[in-house]
């Protein structure tokens, strides 16, 4: 088991099975050290823990939740492709989409949720660039989408 996957126990968390891909496209792709994740949402066990929109049908409360249950779905998409997430040298940048009502401007709040996991599972490691943007709508009603740029260990 992973130094990761460890803390990850220690915090009261597992990692879920990988999300299954919705369309043509793969779950991460690798050139050199980096993996670009594709995006990902709230579900677990194959169905979304929430939908709808932050602001009308989904609280901040919801959304913070929501963006660390995604966290442990991109975990979980990444340790299936490099076997073990201790080869995570630092997560480089997060990428998120907030669907939101038109009056919602609390993106970054929802988002913090997937930050402040990342940052409490790697410490200096999960610091990353982000950005947290507001959008009408999201596939499958998901309240969040979002993806990462990892560095992995020389």
């Amino acid at each position: 088991m992973s130094n990761i996957e460890q803390r990850l126990r220690e915090l009261g968390y597992e990692l879920p099975h990988p999300p299954a891909v919705m369309a043509n496209y793969v779950s991460c792709v690798q050139t050199g050290n980096l993996i670009f994740t594709s995006g990902a949402g709230c579900y677990i066990g194959g169905s979304p823990k929430y939908t709808g929109r932050l602001g009308e049908q989904v609280t901040i409360e919801q959304g913070y939740e929501a963006g660390k249950i995604t966290v442990l779905n991109l975990l979980a998409i990444l340790k299936a492709h490099l076997g073990d997430l201790d080869r995570i040298e630092r997560i480089v940048k997060l990428f998120a989409l907030v669907s939101s009502a038109p009056d919602f401007y609390d993106q970054p709040k929802v988002i913090n949720g997937a930050s402040d996991f990342l940052i409490e599972i790697l410490g200096e490691r999960g610091r990353h660039a982000r950005v947290a943007a507001g959008t009408s709508v999201l596939p499958f009603n998901n309240p969040i989408e979002i993806d990462l740029i990892v560095e992995l260990k020389a």
